[in-house]
Parts: structure tokens; sequence; C-alpha cells
């Protein structure tokens, strides 16, 4: 199937993991080749896609369409195998891929597979973690926000970053979980009070780790199976920003220490790499949202902050 996308790319896949993408440097040249592709498939060049990305025969689609829910594995060690290979057989059909994540959002499915993740690591079988990597790295590819709600919890996340080390294509598992817990350490510049914030704050960037650090770089067609997961993160930015800035204390105390002359340098410069962030974060927003931001930043004092901000020394600023 010929796929296109963001109005400058034409993908498809001649074999199976071949993936290919012709990308285009104007939307014109994209939309020529696109309807001349059309014209071949005898398809309407209107549409962006030029067949179902899997060719299933009426009487399967008829078969998916009427059959009842799919109907999970019991969740045990002796049959990873059997649900890793379900999962992976769901994956390139729509209806299927729907099914897999209503039963498994009905049977509270990812925490008993969270559950035979510690009994894996006790046992050091290596064959149940690398099922387990394909499990977790195929629900991601559900692109179900209610999954991921559950997979991103305080509970759950830490054990779904775990089972992810455990890619059978490398000779020793990651670390992820020890950079995590030991190096990467989370640092108030200024108190935080509220422990919805700060919980939100940490999921963000453990959420943010997975996508960049964790999942492997996904196909061109994969790329599209993890919008939600980039909308997750997305929303996410959107409430911090919407929560700090309704934090007045939490900002006048950020402008208040960064002007202050007794701040020593070590300090204002943390302070000044957090207000990057969180100015960053605002891009999220919308541009009538934006522009309340930077007047609230304004009223709270950022202009006599960036005075001083621009009178440092440290070339990184």
């Amino acid at each position: 199937a010929y796929q296109k996308q963001q109005d400058t790319l034409i993908v498809w896949s001649e074999a199976e993991n071949y993936d290919l993408a012709l990308s285009f440097q104007e939307k014109a040249g994209c939309d020529e080749i696109w309807e001349k592709i059309c014209q071949v498939q005898g398809k309407d060049p209107s549409v962006d896609i030029t067949q179902d990305l899997v060719d299933e025969s009426e009487e399967e689609r008829f078969d998916d369409m009427s059959s009842p829910g799919l109907e999970l594995p019991s969740c045990e060690l002796s049959r990873l195998e059997e649900i890793a290979e379900l999962v992976a057989s769901s994956l390139p059909s729509p209806l299927r891929r729907e099914k897999l994540a209503l039963a498994l959002e009905n049977e509270g499915y990812i925490k008993k597979l969270l559950e035979l993740f510690h009994v894996c690591e006790d046992l050091e079988n290596i064959e149940g973690l690398h099922h387990l990597y394909e499990i977790i790295k195929g629900i991601f590819l559900l692109n179900r926000t209610a999954l991921f709600e559950v997979m991103f919890s305080e509970e759950c996340i830490m054990d779904v970053i775990g089972c992810l080390e455990y890619d059978p294509a490398l000779s020793q598992p990651r670390k992820h979980r020890e950079f995590l817990t030991k190096t990467a350490k989370f640092k108030e510049v200024i108190p935080i009070s509220d422990p919805e914030l700060k919980q939100k704050i940490h999921q963000t960037y453990r959420v943010q780790y997975i996508q960049d650090m964790v999942l492997p770089t996904p196909s061109v067609f994969e790329e599209n199976m993890l919008s939600t997961l980039h909308s997750f993160i997305f929303f996410n930015k959107v409430e911090i920003v919407g929560m700090l800035q309704e934090d007045e204390k939490f900002l006048t105390d950020l402008f208040a220490q960064l002007t202050d002359e007794a701040t020593d340098e070590e300090k204002r410069q943390e302070l000044v790499n957090f207000l990057k962030e969180f100015c960053a974060f605002s891009q999220t927003l919308q541009p009538q949202n934006r522009d309340a931001f930077f007047k609230t930043l304004s009223n709270m004092g950022i202009l006599p902050a960036l005075e001083v901000i621009l009178g440092m020394d440290d070339t990184q600023v």
C-alpha cells in the first residue's frame, strides 16, 4: 500500500520489515507523483492511502466484524510466547488491533503481565523476558490512550520500562531503570507544593524518555501507530504549563530569586535552565493561550529577570 503523509512524504512497504519513503521539498511535487500512483492503482487522489494496509478477504473482514471480542490466553508464564504471537498477529489489522486493545482494557491484563515480569526477573527467565519485551512493544503500537494511562501510572511505568530493557536483539539488557532512579535526579529549583503537579512532571519526563531512548526507532508505518504517545506527552506539557501558570507564588519566587543579587551563580544558572524549559513547554499551547501565558510572565516580573539573564557571562544562556 502507498500512503501520503504530511503533504510532502509518500511511504510504502515492498517486503516484510522493508519500508521505503519518498520525501519532496514542495507539496506540489508530492501531489503530482501521488496522482500518478493513484492513477496506476485506480484510486481517487484525494485519499491518503491507496489501499488497506492489510489485504484481508471479504470473508475475513466479515468474520472479524461479526465475531465476538478477542479472547486472550490466560496470563501465565507458560503462555507468554502464545500471547506475544497473538499481539504480533493482531497489529497489521485495524479491526484486530481494536479488539485486542479492548480485551487488554477490560481484563486488566497489563498489570497481570507486569506481575509476570517480576516473576521472570526473579527466575532470570530470559526467554520469558524477551517475550514480554515483544508484548509490551506491541501494546505501544496499539496506539490507545486508555492503555497508556495504565502503563504510565506511578504503579506501572517503571515495570513497563523494565520490560523494554530486554530487547531480544541485544546481547545484554539495557539499564534504563538504573539510569532513571540513580543517575537522573529531579531537582526542584523552586519547591513545588502541589503533589499532582510534581507527579505530572515525573510522568512526563519518564514517558518522554521512553519515546526518545527506550522504544526502538519506529519504521515509517509504526510512526503513525505511535501518534497517541506523542499526543500523551503533548497534553501533559500543556497541563504542566497551565498548573505552573496558575501558581502565582511559584512564579513570584522564581523571578525574585533570579533578580536577587544574593543568589549565587550556580543557583541562578539552575533557575535560568528551568525558565528556558518552562518557556519551551509553552510552545504546546494554542496561540491565544500562549499570549495569555507570556502576559502572565510579564505581570509576574519576567522582564527584570531577563535583564539579569542577559547580563550573565555564561555563553550557554
